[in-house]
Order: C-alpha cells, then structure tokens, then sequence
C-alpha cells in the first residue's frame, strides 16, 4: 500500500530528534494527503510545487551559510533585528568556529533528506501511469524529469558539506526489516555518478527554455539541470575529493573506502565537458552576459556601474541561468544598505553588512591587475590619505578625503563597495540633476556622519557597505525604506563561464584559449582589458607568468573571488580548493570606525581572529544523535 511508503528511510534513522513513536504516528496522518495527492493533473502538480518548496532560501541573510559561514562578510556583534537569535545559534557562529557535532548550526542533512523522501514521493507515483488519470505523456515526462533535478540538486547540496552520503533512490517501507535500514554512506565517487545519472536520465524531457514565464520561471529546465551536472562535476574534481590524503581512512564499518585518495586528472577533464555542454545549452537559450541599457543622464562610468550592479538585482535577466522564484531578496537588501543622508535612518537601513579588508583588497586596479603587481600604480601605502578629484567625482565624491585604497580601482570595486567617500548611485531619492549622477549621493562612514550615527547594532563593523546586494530603486523615508526584491541568482552565466576556464587549466593546462576567451568575456563586460592585454601592460613581469600552472589557477581563482563576490560562492570555493585553512584562519580587519577624523579613521583594526581546523571543518557534522539510531553511520573526520 502507498500509505506505507510515505516516509523515507532517513526519516528513522538520520532525523534523531524523532522518536520511532513519533515516526510511526505521521503514517496515519499522511494517508489522506497520499492517497489524494496523485488522483488528478491539479493534485499531482501540487505535490511537484511542494517538491520546490524544499529550495534554499538562498537570498536571505540568515539562511545562506555562504553569506556569513565563511569570511567575505562580517556583522556587528551585537547582532541587532534581522541577526537577533535570542541566544540561539546562527550562520554566523560557523565563521565564528562554534560549529558542533551534538547541534549543528546549519543542520542542512534533515532538510535535504526530507526533500529526497518528496521528490522520491513524487517519482513513484507519477511513474505509475494508472495514476494521474489526466496528465498527458509529455507533461509526465517533463514532471518527472523535474523531480529528478530536484532530487539531484538537493544531493548535490549534501555532497557540497558533508562529502560522501548515503544514497536513497526509493523510498523503504516501513514494514521493511531493521537490516535494511540501517543505510550507510556510498564512496563518494558513486554518490557523483549516481547524481549525473539522475540527470542525464531527465535533461532530454526538460524544456531548454520556459514558455510560459508569467507562471513557470524558475521551474526546471535543460541550461539548470547542466549547470548543476557542471558544478557537481566541478566538486568531484577539486582538491577537496580529488587526490586528498586527509580523507584515506574515512571508511565504513566494513572498511569501504569513502574517499578515494589518489588524484585523477580524467575527473577534470569530464567536468571541462559537462561545463561546456552547460554553457552551450545556455547560448541555445539566450542566456548570455548581461548589460544595462544605457541612460542619457548617466556619465559612462555610471552606466557602467548599473551594468554591474543590476547583473545581481535586475529581475530574471539575461544572465540568470536559474534564478530562486521561491528567494527573493527582500531583507537582504535593507541589512546590506547604508544611510546615505540624514534623512536615512539605520532602523531601515542597517548597514550591517559589511567586507572586510581583505576580501576588498582581492579587487583589481583600474588597470586590472592586483595591487602589489601594478607596475604603474603604488598602493604600499593603503592608508595614506588623498582627496577626489573633478575627474573622479563619479567614483568617489569632489573634494572629499578618503583613503588611497579606495582610488585607481577596478569598476567592480565601485559598483560592489560602498565607502567612505563613495558615490552611491540610487535611482530613488537621487539627489542629482535630473536624475542624472551629477552630486548625487555619496557614503560618509565616519564616526557620527550619516553612515555611521553609532546606533547599537545597526552600523558597518569594517567600514566597506555592500552596495552590490542593494537593488537600485530602492526609496528610503525618515521611518521607512522601500525594496523591490528580485529573485536570487543561484547560478549565472559567469559562474559557468570561471568554472570552465579553471577546468579548462586544471585538465589541458595555461595555454588552452579557452581560459583567456572567457575570463576575457566577463573582464570586458566589467570594463577591463583581457588577461593577457593587462598583464602584458601593467605588470612588472609583463605577464611572464601567464604560462604557469599554478600562477593561472590563482589569477582564476581571484577572478571567481572578485566576479562572484558577496553571492555566497566564497564560502564553498575554498573548501573545494582546500585553501580555507589559509583564508580562514586569518584576522577579520576593518577601520577604526569609532573615530571622527580621516587620520583616526582610515587606521587597520583587528575585528576577530578565525579559527578553521583542518581537515576537521573543511567538512560539516552529522548530527550525533544519528548515530544513536543509525549505528552503520560513521562521522566524518575530527567530529
């Protein structure tokens, strides 16, 4: 009977927090909503939707552990409105080293698991053709291929923490013998072939674009399927699960290994083929690198800036390979922006978010090139004070005094960063000509100016704001603000485009045109010249490094760093690349933002020393109560 097939295995024995009492109690319950749920087209999709419900909500501050897991954004400490847990823990206590394995911050294993046990709901029964009585072949086709990726998608985000993971391709009975539940973890390979499978099986019933988009966007298709083959693929080939010593005694109690430890090269080369087969279908699609419409009362540096502004906050553009229709940036954007006047007010723009100096210093030069390596342009002293310019007034505002740090740099860094001094364009309640940017507003982020009122909990623990999570029509009054929430960008076009160039020099090497074409593609979009045109020019070894493996894989790494910048990639980038022992254990620093004058202000300050153990944190918890009822389960390394 399907009454006895409602709860998936993982549901005994992973969710700890249920008793087997409890678990045998949902049965009843459930037989209603399972016995109705497939008699009809309207019932059937209904139960799909909720196989959509169980997606990240990616585009809230505190649910995305790539926000503030990891070091590239940091908040006040006292953790004031949206950041008030009362006490509990939160995203921010993983950056903070507060990780447990007895209640994980994070604990993402129980809600991916439930979310396998509906899509696994959905697949059997809708595979049944007695029932759905009024569903055509096609549609069942592309349902079922839906909840396929759906399924694999939320394998994937188990495979991105905990590395290898138990398999459930179907759902076990109930009256199903202990022995068979008792489920252990696949080796890690299996568990990515396993995935790929799935998706292959489902891409061919998928549509490549969406045709009805006033009800359907953000529903499956060809380009996110692919792009979601790419980055599993991408993961099994990193550092992390490719080649790691750190992993050859992570076992099964029979002494299955997880992990394999030896590196193999082939796996870069598959995952070369599947971003490129990803990026394909996008072109097919009319995904493609996004750019503003360029408006006649915008200086050009401007309209640049809204090109790469709007890339993130510009609803279902062109860019958008799949974009979170369930997530839609709302409250993120009033925790990222800053009061611009005094006619703000931090309860409704908080300003808590905010770039430490490090991740702002990855940002190039206006040559394109990173600071200690421009051979025209000296930045060893960071701090040293310098005043805007006529000529830089669309940058930074005429006549203002701010670090020299924040001058001669890329277009990103303006379009990404708001700081002291710097012009922050805003459609709304622009006070310039017309409209236009001419003495529009600018941050001011010292000590009692309007970025910076003191207000306990609302203000910028580093002093850079970041702007490029704020959409650009956002109005702001003395007791409120209004957003307009677009829908989060989970993989976009870029994305694809940095993961194919690192594979590309991972598996052929330095020299494969390819690299150059598209981190050239996206560099010139954002108003740069090519890698080589800019080395070649503003180096000081003219670009002689060009040819080394290992020189190139960082030069890539930093142009993910940078493109991808406050999207939450960082976070999982550098537990693929197994850097974030480095990264993460480095001092979080921002300026003295208690002080009044430039002098005082533009002063380095330790915030919060980090601490990663490696290899313990690269990977997350299970939770131990699992292992209470599940003794097959083994935990993974130093938990």
């Amino acid at each position: 009977m399907q009454s006895k097939k409602i709860w998936p295995i993982l549901a005994l024995l992973i969710f700890a927090n249920f008793s087997c009492k409890k678990y045998l109690d949902v049965v009843p319950d459930n037989v209603p909503t399972i016995d109705n749920a497939f008699t009809s087209k309207s019932e059937a999709e209904k139960f799909l939707f909720s196989c959509y419900s169980y997606l990240p909500n990616d585009g809230n501050p505190t649910s995305n552990p790539g926000f503030l897991g990891g070091d590239e954004i940091w908040i006040p400490s006292s953790r004031r409105g949206t950041f008030d847990t009362r006490g509990a823990l939160m995203m921010w206590d993983i950056a903070l080293g507060r990780q447990t394995a007895a209640s994980p911050i994070s604990n993402v294993w129980n809600g991916r698991y439930q979310a396998i046990r509906q899509c696994n709901i959905f697949i059997e029964n809708v595979s049944d053709e007695e029932k759905v009585y009024d569903l055509t072949s096609d549609m069942r086709s592309r349902w079922l291929a839906e909840a396929k990726i759906l399924k694999a998608f939320n394998n994937y985000q188990l495979l991105r923490a905990y590395g290898p993971i138990p398999l459930i391709d179907k759902n076990i009975d109930i009256d199903a013998p202990t022995s068979d539940m008792m489920v252990t973890r696949a080796p890690f390979d299996d568990c990515v072939n396993y995935v790929v499978n799935l998706i292959d099986e489902a891409v061919p019933y998928l549509p490549v674009v969406i045709g009805e988009r006033a009800t359907e966007l953000g529903r499956m298709t060809q380009p996110i399927a692919l792009a979601i083959k790419a980055k599993l693929l991408i993961l099994a080939a990193s550092p992390l699960f490719n080649g790691n010593p750190d992993y050859a005694s992570l076992k099964n109690k029979d002494g299955t290994q997880l992990v394999n430890p030896i590196f193999d090269k082939t796996k870069w080369d598959r995952a070369a083929l599947a971003t490129k087969a990803a990026i394909d279908i996008c072109e097919q699609a009319g995904i493609k690198l996004y750019t503003a419409v360029p408006s006649s009362v915008l200086s050009p540096f401007t309209n640049q800036q809204m090109t790469l502004r709007n890339v993130i906050s510009e609803r279902w553009n062109t860019e958008r390979v799949w974009g979170l229709s369930n997530s839609y940036a709302g409250q993120l954007q009033r925790v990222a922006m800053g009061c611009l006047a005094a006619s703000f007010t931090p309860n409704n723009s908080n300003g808590q978010l905010s770039a430490p100096l490090k991740i702002t210093d990855l940002f190039y030069t206006k040559n394109g090139v990173p600071m200690n390596e421009d051979s025209e342009l000296d930045f060893s002293i960071k701090n040293q004070l310098r005043t805007a310019t006529n000529e830089e007034r669309f940058a930074i505002s005429q006549g203002y005094q701010t670090a020299r740090v924040n001058f001669d740099r890329e277009p990103r860094f303006y379009a990404d960063l708001g700081f002291d001094g710097g012009v922050w364009y805003m459609v709304a309640n622009n006070p310039g000509a017309g409209g236009g940017d001419e003495g529009t507003f600018y941050m001011q982020a010292k000590y009692t100016q309007p970025g910076n009122s003191g207000a306990e909990g609302y203000y910028n623990e580093t002093g850079y704001f970041i702007k490029k999570l704020v959409e650009a029509n956002l109005t702001n009054s003395s007791n409120s603000n209004t957003v307009k929430p677009y829908d989060w960008p989970e993989i976009r076009l870029a994305d694809l485009y940095l993961m194919y160039a690192e594979a590309l020099n991972e598996a052929n090497g330095p020299t494969d045109p390819d690299i150059f074409k598209y981190l050239d593609l996206i560099r010139v979009r954002a108003g740069l010249l090519g890698v080589r045109e800019s080395w070649t020019q503003f180096t000081k070894d003219r670009g002689a490094r060009l040819g080394n493996q290992d020189y190139m894989r960082k030069l890539i790494r930093r142009e993910r760093g940078i493109e991808l910048a406050f999207e939450g990639s960082r976070f999982w980038d550098l537990r693929r690349w197994k850097t974030a022992a480095e990264e993460l254990n480095a001092a979080i620093t921002g300026w003295t933002i208690s002080q009044s004058s430039a002098i005082g202000y533009y002063q380095p300050r330790v915030i919060y020393n980090q601490t990663f153990i490696a290899p313990r944190d690269y990977l997350w918890p299970i939770q131990t109560g699992a292992f209470r009822v599940n003794t097959n389960l083994v935990q993974n390394p130093g938990w």
